[in-house]
């Protein structure tokens, strides 16, 4: 979908975080099953990836799967991980096809192996590709993020005393810069534990609209608000 914004003139994020939420409601309203609501947000999802990185985006992270999201219904979490599974299977060569590196962040327990092992397996077949990179944010969570970090510090000897911000955040999950942008569809207005360490200085978005509905239209709209937003990162600046 196109729209008459000069891009020319506006600010591109580096880094786009977007926690993927509505997708239940959605269905909901329309008098379809949560499944039939994740069916739907996952086809957005690759079309809106797309045009992320041809918008100018390097980084876009998805948050499609929480560490906590276990704790849903063992048949909504089936559905989910089979998603995963065939969007990671029928797209990799869409993948290719615009030069997309796949990655992942987060932990590996309790996974199901055919979900790990899509999961590698697109890792590895677009490991080369430099036309951006998708970062999916699955069984992820904030916290469990940097306490797996300290863990690694820990196992590889690191001088703490002497520990820098820098060299930590090499620790996480991904060596990826920080978080410029974050979106959180469907007008709740959380964190939810996503990218705790690299949303510090990141400019906060909660459009109203549901993920499945969040189109590429609405995403040229959040990077004409992005423009508008003044960062300082803890400077002052002079009026």
């Amino acid at each position: 979908m196109e729209t008459d914004i000069d891009f020319s003139q506006l600010k591109i994020p580096n880094h786009v975080g977007i926690i993927v939420d509505g997708n239940g409601r959605w269905a909901k309203e329309r008098g379809l099953t949560r499944m039939q609501g994740h069916d739907a947000g996952f086809e957005n999802l690759k079309s809106l990836a797309k045009h992320m990185l041809k918008r100018g985006v390097k980084v876009a992270s998805f948050y499609v799967f929480s560490t906590e999201n276990f704790k849903r219904s063992a048949e909504e979490v089936g559905h989910l991980m089979d998603i995963f599974v065939t969007l990671y299977k029928r797209n990799l060569r869409d993948f290719m096809e615009n030069n997309i590196k796949v990655i992942f962040s987060g932990r590996d327990e309790p996974l199901p192996k055919k979900v790990m092992a899509a999961r590698d397996e697109l890792v590895e077949q677009t490991k080369n590709n430099t036309g951006g990179i998708v970062n999916f944010c699955l069984n992820y969570g904030g916290r469990a993020e940097i306490v797996d970090a300290v863990k690694k510090l820990a196992a590889d000897g690191v001088d703490i005393a002497n520990l820098t911000e820098e060299q930590f955040g090499k620790y996480l999950y991904q060596d990826l810069p920080d978080v410029d942008f974050m979106i959180r569809t469907s007008g709740e207005l959380r964190l939810s534990n996503f990218m705790l360490w690299q949303n510090s200085y990141a400019e906060f978005y909660f459009p109203e609209t549901k993920f499945p509905d969040f189109h590429e239209a609405d995403f040229d709209r959040a990077i004409v608000e992005y423009t508008k937003r003044d960062r300082r990162f803890g400077m002052i600046k002079n009026a």
